[in-house]
């Protein structure tokens, strides 16, 4: 459906927007320092899957809304925001926890990939940003529009998904071997909430393209 010579152009472009350090990565190693490295995979997921999301409305046509209306950006981005001081005052209000009490439950884990969802749902500089990008390597020549919109996203979403998992599984490695008594797990928790507050405050701040 999409040209080879599209495909050797949008990989290497899509891999450097991977491995560039932005709010998707910082939220996968918050994740992965408070919960371990499996929540950072299921954060990683769950950011992943919001991406997905994204791209389908926009090849839809539903992501234009977003662009053109500007109090749907601002409601979207405000949720966001309050969504992110949530995580951050539930970190920050962590009791201490010994090595042994750190959390690993289905739960959690499950509370993880649910967290990256919202996340990467309630920033609406994402469906811009895919309406800015995509469109310049789909070709109505090239068959269904919005079957390229979810091809594309795929190769985005998949890099994203290894790259924000492998940096939070090593964050969240090195918060376990450090979080040797309970002091040390308030430190990680406060450190998480701080990471949580600054997305929040990023995304309140940022200027709508």
């Amino acid at each position: 459906m999409i040209e080879w010579m599209t495909l050797l152009a949008f990989v290497p472009a899509a891999l450097a927007l991977n491995v560039t350090p932005g709010a998707d990565m910082l939220f996968c190693i918050g994740q992965g320092m408070r919960a371990g490295p499996r929540a950072a995979w299921l954060a990683s997921a769950g950011v992943a899957v919001g991406g997905m999301i994204h791209v389908t409305l926009a090849g839809l046509g539903l992501g234009a809304l977003v662009a053109r209306v500007p109090v749907v950006f601002e409601v979207i981005r405000w949720l966001g925001v309050a969504y992110l001081l949530y995580l951050a005052w539930g970190a920050l209000r962590a009791q201490p926890k010994a090595q042994t009490d750190l959390p690993t439950g289905a739960a959690l884990q499950g509370a993880a990939f649910r967290s990256g969802l919202m996340v990467n749902l309630t920033n609406p500089k994402v469906i811009l940003f895919v309406l800015a990008f995509l469109p310049q390597f789909i070709s109505v020549e090239a068959g269904s529009i919005l079957g390229q919109f979810l091809l594309l996203g795929a190769i985005i979403s998949c890099g994203g998904l290894l790259v924000n998992g492998s940096v939070g599984m090593m964050a969240g490695r090195l918060g376990r071997a450090f979080a040797t008594g309970s002091g040390a797990s308030v430190w990680l928790e406060r450190m998480t909430g701080g990471i949580f507050a600054a997305l929040a405050v990023r995304l309140a701040i940022m200027e709508r393209i």
